[in-house]
């Protein structure tokens, strides 16, 4: 088929990462199959979502917990090898095990109306025309960075931890940390290693000694979620909870590594200054600022609320039902992405039992198992 044909789906899945994942692995069991019953279009080179993009140095022993896909576990992994490596490579069997069939690579570029209530999401690639949408795009797309006066006329480098590589490249130097997130601090960590660091945040962090178990995960879901209820732009889930007071941060708080200062109220040529008189020289900052909802194709479809974010019931859309958003806002960590997939397609098959579905297949197991 050639790539200017409009291919008519049931639903259309953006982004192969846990949660368009999730999505596919019940949008199967609902009984739909990847072609005309759904299609998952995905913008990486290959599998495993934004994790594919972390840094060589950020090893499985040392990232977030990576929570079991549904229906099949990572396993055991090398906790020394590369999370990126760990995965990508639990993904690509994901997709395998499952069939799902994920395009790649697909830039979509906008999504819109179309003919008979149906969504047209365009992309690189062609046009889908679907009868509902899970935008599962995530934030790694969206790196954020703040503006402090006299930013431009920093002499050192500059850079996103979505750009990190490694601290190798800043051995000797002098790195200001800015942000007060779990990258922050896992860079922090690493960076000590070979460069001298200063850490700035705008709030003081908060380290919290005690075990981050489900009853405390639904917690903090729960009040980045009334955020989204009120069309609000979501919080992370990390804001909410506070930082893990680990071995490894134990250590490291102990060494003075993550002693914090205030943050800084402009840049200088040299480095950073404060309003009080204080100045600091530094050869690099790098900002773990955090992300933003990758969400611009979306624009055309005006879902957007007056206080800046999209409002959602669970994981639909409240303005436009066929639109489902998973891994935003309270579905953001691992395990709520998964829950959010299974959420979605159940409101999903709601939707399109109002009609037939040419692409159904006869159902294969119950969403309940």
């Amino acid at each position: 088929m050639s790539s200017d044909a409009v291919r008519e789906v049931e639903v259309a899945v953006v982004g192969a990462g846990q949660a368009g994942l999730s999505a596919g692995y019940f949008l199967r069991r609902a009984g739909l199959g990847p072609g005309a019953g759904f299609a998952v279009l995905d913008h990486s080179p290959g599998p495993g979502g934004a994790w594919q993009y972390r840094w060589p140095s950020l090893t499985y022993g040392k990232a977030h917990r990576v929570h079991d896909l549904p229906g099949m576990p990572l396993g055991e992994a090398d906790p020394g090898r590369p999370s990126a490596e760990v995965v990508a490579g639990y993904f690509a069997r994901y997709e395998r095990a499952f069939d799902l069939r994920v395009h790649r690579p697909v830039d979509v570029t906008a999504v819109r109306e179309g003919g008979g209530g149906r969504l047209l999401v365009e992309t690189d690639a062609g046009t889908w025309a679907a009868r509902a949408l899970l935008n599962a795009t995530g934030t790694w797309d969206r790196p954020f960075v703040p503006y402090y006066p006299g930013q431009e006329t920093f002499l050192g480098r500059q850079l996103h931890t979505a750009g990190y590589r490694g601290a190798a490249e800043f051995a000797g130097r002098h790195v200001v940390v800015v942000g007060g997130g779990t990258s922050a601090v896992q860079l922090l960590i690493e960076l000590a290693e070979v460069a001298r660091t200063t850490w700035v945040t705008r709030r003081p962090p908060v380290f919290r000694d005690m075990a981050f178990d489900e009853d405390w995960g639904r917690a903090a879901v729960a009040r980045v979620e009334q955020r989204v209820r009120r069309g609000l732009p979501p919080q992370s889930v990390v804001s909410v909870t506070g930082l893990a007071a680990t071995e490894a941060v134990r250590q490291a708080r102990a060494r003075g590594v993550l002693d914090r200062r205030p943050m800084f109220d402009r840049i200088t040529p040299q480095g950073v200054a404060w309003d009080d008189g204080r100045t600091l020289e530094a050869d690099v900052i790098v900002w773990a600022t955090g992300f933003r909802a990758a969400l611009d194709h979306l624009a055309p479809l005006r879902l957007r609320e007056p206080g800046g974010g999209i409002r959602v019931e669970g994981t639909r859309v409240v303005k436009d039902p066929r639109v489902h958003l998973v891994g935003y806002g309270p579905s953001a960590s691992t395990i709520g992405a998964n829950r959010a997939g299974r959420a979605a397609v159940r409101e999903i098959r709601a939707l399109l039992a109002g009609a037939p579905s040419p692409g159904a297949q006869p159902r294969e197991a119950s969403l309940a198992g």
